[in-house]
């Protein structure tokens, strides 16, 4: 009995080690690069919006064809959660700007379990950030995606869009953009959205993004 709980406590031990060895990411080299690849859009006349967030902004391949009308600056960095955000939030988001944002955090944040409460804090410190700097600007929050490699937590996502959803009905020049809903078909999720990870989309899942994301750019 002894033994297995020795082996118990080790394999725990590891487990928690393995955790914190994935959130100590240093996004550094990454952040560089993003702002390299967009140095010559800072401070134009010509509108700007900014795509920012985890890895399901980082892969929308071909954003800017999406939206044509629009100057799109994709500053998706993958594995991000809010807090990284907000540490970045100078080079990824108030250097360019812009007259919108998007916003899309949280699904990594749950997976390193970061509370619903908690990841809504940062998210209005982030929030508070662009408030200050850029007053007139607007924020879209895009939901939490469903995904068949994390629909084991889909209870905790749905909570943390909840939150999303009420705090931007409550907040002025913010809005929710509900991505999960046209995710689902009945109540199953529709698994001919993903790639062979089983968490990032293909290009019928973001072409789905893409009817949820337009009325805001209108």
């Amino acid at each position: 009995m002894r033994l297995d709980l020795t082996y118990f406590i080790f394999f725990l031990w590891v487990g928690c080690l393995s955790l914190s060895a994935q959130k100590n990411v240093d996004f550094k080299e990454e952040v560089e690069a993003i702002t390299e690849k967009y140095k010559h859009l800072r401070n134009k006349k010509q509108q700007t919006v900014v795509f920012t967030g985890s890895s399901s902004i980082r892969l929308w391949d071909g954003l800017e064809q999406y939206f044509p009308e629009y100057r799109i600056i994709n500053t998706g960095f993958g594995g991000s959660e809010a807090e990284d955000l907000l540490e970045y939030i100078n080079p990824l988001i108030l250097d360019y700007q812009p007259v919108k944002v998007f916003i899309y955090e949280g699904d990594n944040d749950i997976i390193f379990r970061r509370s619903p409460v908690r990841i809504l804090k940062t998210t209005k410190k982030i929030l508070a950030h662009i408030r200050t700097n850029l007053p007139h600007t607007e924020v879209v929050l895009i939901a939490v995606k469903p995904s068949p490699d994390r629909w084991h937590l889909r209870r905790r996502y749905q909570r943390l869009n909840q939150k999303f959803e009420k705090y931007a009905s409550e907040t002025q020049g913010v809005a929710f953009a509900n991505v999960w809903d046209v995710m689902i078909k009945g109540e199953e999720l529709n698994e001919s959205l993903f790639i062979e990870d089983g968490l990032h989309m293909n290009e019928k899942g973001y072409s789905l993004w893409y009817e949820v994301l337009k009325p805001y750019l209108n």
